[in-house]
This record gives C-alpha cells, sequence and structure tokens, in this order.
C-alpha cells in the first residue's frame, strides 16, 4: 500500500514536471499549440506563405544586388536586404519550432524571385524601386489581413505572433516608401509593371498557402 502511494506520487511528480516543461517551452514560442486541427492548418498555412514571402523577397534583392551592388544605391538595396535576411531567419526558427514544412514551390521562388529583382535592376535604379514598392506594398497587405484575422480569432493569444507581423510590416511599409522616396514613380510604365508584379505577387500568396 506505502510503496503503491510513492508509485503514485512519483507518476504525479513526473506529470507535473513534464507539464511545467511543456509550458515552459510553450511560452517561449511565438506561436501557441493549435488547439485543434482546424487551428494547426490555419497557423501552418498563414506562416508557410509568410515564410514563402519573405524568401521571395530575399531573392528579389540578392538579384537587385547582382546587378547594382557596385552603384551608388547599392548600400540602401544592401540595407534593405539586410533587414529582409532577419525575417526569413525568423520565419526559419518558427517553421522549425513548429514543424511546419515549407512550401515545395521555394526552388520557383529562389529563380523567379532572382529573376524579377535583377531584370527590373537592368531597368537602373528607378526599376529596382518600382520593384521594391510593388512587392513590398504586396507584402505589408498581406500582413494587415493576417493582423485582421488575428485580433478579430483572439489576439491575446496571438500576442507575440501578432507583434512579430506587425513589426515585420512596418519594416515592409519603410522599404516601400523608401522606393517612393528614390524615384520609383518616375519609371516609364511605372503603374503598368507595378500591377504587373504585384498581380504575379497574389498568385504566389495564394499558391504558397496551398502547395
Amino acid at each position: 500500500s506505502n510503496s503503491r502511494i510513492k508509485c503514485e506520487n512519483r507518476t504525479q511528480r513526473k506529470r507535473c514536471f513534464c507539464g511545467c516543461l511543456q509550458n515552459s517551452a510553450r511560452a517561449y514560442s511565438v506561436v501557441p499549440a493549435p488547439r485543434d486541427s482546424k487551428e494547426k492548418e490555419m497557423m501552418h498555412r498563414m506562416l508557410r506563405v509568410d515564410h514563402a514571402g519573405e524568401y521571395g523577397a530575399n531573392r528579389i534583392y540578392a538579384g537587385q544586388m547582382a546587378v547594382l551592388g557596385r552603384s551608388r544605391t547599392g548600400p540602401l538595396i544592401q540595407q534593405m536586404w539586410d533587414q529582409e535576411k532577419k525575417h526569413l531567419s525568423k520565419f526559419n526558427e518558427i517553421l522549425a519550432e513548429n514543424r511546419v514544412r515549407p512550401t515545395a514551390l521555394l526552388p520557383l521562388w529562389n529563380l523567379a524571385g532572382f529573376a524579377l529583382g535583377a531584370s527590373t535592376a537592368l531597368l537602373g535604379k528607378e526599376g529596382a524601386m518600382a520593384c521594391t514598392v510593388a512587392v513590398e506594398e504586396s507584402i505589408s497587405e498581406h500582413y494587415n489581413s493576417q493582423i485582421r484575422a488575428l485580433m478579430e480569432s483572439d489576439p491575446e493569444r496571438y500576442t507575440e505572433l501578432l507583434q512579430v507581423i506587425k513589426e515585420f510590416r512596418d519594416d515592409e511599409m519603410d522599404h516601400h516608401d523608401t522606393g517612393l522616396e528614390h524615384d520609383a514613380e518616375s519609371l516609364p510604365g511605372y503603374w503598368l509593371l507595378k500591377n504587373a508584379i504585384q498581380l504575379g505577387c497574389k498568385a504566389a500568396i495564394y499558391v504558397s498557402q496551398r502547395v
């Protein structure tokens, strides 16, 4: 009887210890543990597309730097790229923590992003900045829609994730404004190029959530 009580006490302590460890791990995670399969699917889609967006943005800046890296615009592009690298690093971490599969289309976004960055940079500084305005506006709008969805769902539950998304959204808007300040709109055919790029961004967002 005594040995049985001791055994039960040990089991309870073990459960308590495991529970504390679990709670401690969750406390340091940006994303709360999903309540059910529906929430899990929603979060995985959200994180997958955010990671894909940041990955694509990195490749675009890599393409721009390949063409304009040694020009007077190089340091400005590098500064924006450095921020995007931090965003991507954070989403790599979040995906690994939550065992989220990245989109299967990363190899495509790798090539397409670099090609878009390099081809618009070949139009000169204004072309690169027009591309930056178009892409960063699309990403900012996408982040805003996620912020609205999380705020409507349960802002307290998603506090840390909201903080990350808001911070990245603000960085993207800064890049957008930088592009406008550096003559993006002076590019001939600016609106045509901007609309074409944003159409591509919308398609990429749609597909990356699902594949």
